[in-house]
């Protein structure tokens, strides 16, 4: 590009043009960011003069600015909405951007200011949150190498460009083998026991490609319908199969991929000093070990074992009365269970999603927002988007711009599974924000507005409970703000978001039938708060096998020994399902959460349930004063969303809570007491 303003990515704005970005602009603009945020790098470790804070930390965040805001959206656009020459020119600029994150820990000359600077009388009497910047600022250079001789900061840097190309290529990897896969009925009969919203989804899918009858694929809105109720087993099997062997074979194959990120994560461990991975990556967390987070997940494994074991002979139990002693193969769990939720409780979850119509449940999630932290949300139309079907809003308190947001809802080919917030920019006060957050929900289907699941109800407002976290954010320094905070703290904002969805009071306000507007009736809701805990001591031991996967690949797996990594998995893996799980199974393959990101919640897997802890310990606090009480939201604001990492995240939580948490009131709400 000769002229830098035709490149969108040069310089930070807050009108992100997604409409104008295309391929060409990508490397280019990493070439000269990167150049830039040297020569700012390069004049910090260049002082001779005393060093402060301004010519050194904040220098430091202003200096690497305009390129993280660029990384970000570039690497937002590969998630939402890839192409193939856009995805060359993200794999070109990952190596570059490592290569430079590597290289300014271990800056000898920038390192030997920072220390130098630590030690001035000014450092010794900073405020608190700027002392906290210094405290992690100098920790994380220690933890990344600063003190390490040449020739191990070479393997170091040359382990972090590799983790960056190989945890990419994983990520693009599950997204093509997800795609890869689509089932084609064409005779009606093999539908028998799809609810009606399911059959008329895979009907509009087939048509979108020309097909004929009805199509299918791996994403959650088609896979989980069709596993939940489909009454053909053998088809169940055969979409259950390919989704729990995706990216793990031919042009897809993650399975060396995995090997090789788990030996270099071991070998970085190693060069650092530490035991293992998940001592290098827990340091910093709340955990702060790998052996105290084993710990942790071990003891709810324990109080969890003995529900876990009664609620799978019940189900074989019920299994048998239908149909027989046959036992149940891994692709028969969500079938039965939800026959038997059925025939235990007369409740079916497809009897809630007529009253959860897409623009009503937005609208009651604002409400739920509007309430407790007193800000509102009201739609935008100046931010251009990457996608037609993308809305986007802003967040004001008062007359003050908090913030402006993006909403991304329904499944495409180019955009990843899951749902996730990101936050594009965040302000230092009083700059505003700027965010998003994604899904792969149900889509509008004919001419009925897209008609979400309770769950799909819930992962909307867990992820807004994130995009709060980032939008509420008053901290003044900019790497301690938001999201910013330990892993196993950052999912404390989100989980609490979902306990009201299952409060009539919040409900009420949105859950309304989209044809007649009537609230959902009495009956339905207590069946439906009867259900909760159907079956959640299964739920729990999915979570903690996944956390026990991660942190035993972390800490136990040999990945220079014999021992295959798909085994190994599945091994473990079984130990905490209801049914043994086919030699096929290898669901590791495509464990993104734990591969496609160089560090992400690889040996952090636990932090979904140590939030959980967290959360359910934290909402009774609403419980006792009202879920809606006003100063009880003001004080979970003021304590815990505006502070990100300005402090130790529990005194945050001590703050609101008045204590320490306690582990009983997560068992007390799954009915594991």
């Amino acid at each position: 590009m000769n002229d830098k303003m035709e490149n969108p990515f040069l310089k930070r704005i807050f009108r992100i043009p997604f409409d104008n970005i295309r391929a060409e602009h990508v490397e280019p603009a990493i070439d000269v960011l990167v150049k830039n945020a040297q020569q700012h790098i390069d004049t910090i470790a260049d002082q001779t003069r005393t060093p402060t804070y301004e010519s050194t930390l904040s220098a430091l965040e202003d200096a690497l600015e305009d390129l993280e805001w660029a990384a970000g959206v570039i690497g937002h656009l590969e998630s939402v909405a890839t192409y193939p020459e856009y995805r060359s020119a993200y794999e070109r600029v990952q190596p570059k951007l490592s290569r430079f994150s590597t290289a300014i820990t271990l800056n000898d000359k920038l390192w030997a200011v920072l220390k130098r600077y630590a030690e001035t009388a000014e450092a010794a009497n900073l405020p608190s949150d700027r002392a906290r910047h210094l405290k992690k600022t100098i920790d994380d250079f220690r933890r990344h190498g600063a003190d390490l001789n040449a020739d191990d900061k070479k393997k170091i840097a040359e382990c972090n460009v590799e983790l960056s190309e190989l945890t990419t290529k994983f990520a693009q990897n599950v997204l093509d083998s997800t795609n890869a896969f689509e089932l084609i009925l064409t005779d009606k009969k093999d539908l028998a026991g799809l609810p009606p919203s399911a059959v008329a989804a895979a009907r509009q899918s087939a048509e979108a490609k020309n097909n004929p009858g009805w199509r299918f694929t791996l994403h959650a809105p088609s896979y989980i319908p069709l596993m939940t109720y489909l009454d053909s087993t053998s088809i169940r099997e055969n979409v259950w199969r390919a989704h729990n062997s995706r990216a793990a074979s031919e042009q897809t194959d993650n399975r060396p991929i995995i090997r090789r990120i788990l030996q270099l994560r071991r070998t970085k461990a190693n060069i650092l000093g530490y035991k293992d991975f998940a001592d290098l990556a827990l340091e910093d967390r709340m955990a702060g070990t790998g052996t105290r987070a084993r710990g942790f997940v071990a003891d709810l494994r324990e109080k969890t074992e003995p529900f876990f074991a009664r609620e799978n002979e019940e189900l074989e139990a019920f299994r048998a009365t239908v149909d027989g002693d046959a036992p149940i193969a891994p692709w028969d769990i969500a079938y039965y269970a939800e026959k038997q939720r059925r025939a235990d409780f007369d409740f079916d979850e497809e009897e809630l999603r007529p009253y959860f119509p897409v623009d009503q449940v937005l609208s009651g999630l604002f409400a739920t927002i509007t309430k407790l932290y007193g800000v509102t949300i009201e739609p935008s139309h100046d931010l251009p988007t990457w996608d037609k079907d993308v809305k986007t809003y802003r967040i004001l308190d008062g007359d003050a711009h908090l913030g402006s947001f993006y909403v991304d809802l329904y499944p495409r080919e180019n955009k990843r599974d899951g749902a996730w917030m990101n936050g594009l920019i965040l302000g230092t006060p009083p700059e505003p924000h700027l965010g998003l957050f994604c899904a792969n929900a149900n889509p509008p289907v004919a001419d009925k507005p897209a008609l979400f699941t309770h769950r799909e109800v819930e992962t909307l407002f867990h992820e807004f409970g994130h995009l709060m976290h980032h939008c509420l954010s008053q901290v003044d320094v900019r790497s301690l703000g938001g999201t910013n905070v330990a892993w196993d703290f950052v999912e404390l904002p989100s989980q609490i978001m979902e306990n009201w969805c299952w409060e009539r009071e919040a409900l009420d306000m949105f859950a309304r039938h989209y044809e007649t507007g009537e609230t959902i009736p009495n009956e339905l809701f207590e069946k439906m708060a009867s259900a909760r805990t159907f079956r959640a001591a299964n739920a729990q031991m999915r979570q903690l096998g996944f956390a026990t996967l991660d942190l035993n690949l972390h800490c136990e797996y040999d990945p220079n020994g014999n021992v295959n990594v798909v085994e190994f998995s599945r091994a473990i893996l079984e130990a905490h399902a209801p049914t043994t799980l086919p030699d096929d199974y290898a669901f590791v393959t495509s464990f993104s959460h734990l591969f496609s990101s160089p560090v992400g919640y690889a040996a952090g897997y636990y932090s979904y349930k140590w939030s959980e802890v967290l959360d359910a310990d934290a909402f009774t606090r609403f419980q006792h004063e009202g879920v809606f009480a006003r100063e009880v939201g003001e004080s979970f604001r003021r304590s815990i969303l505006a502070r990100g990492d300005s402090r130790d995240p529990m005194e945050s939580y001590r703050e609101f809570m008045g204590r320490d948490p306690k582990l009983e009131p997560l068992l007390v709400r799954q009915g594991l007491t």
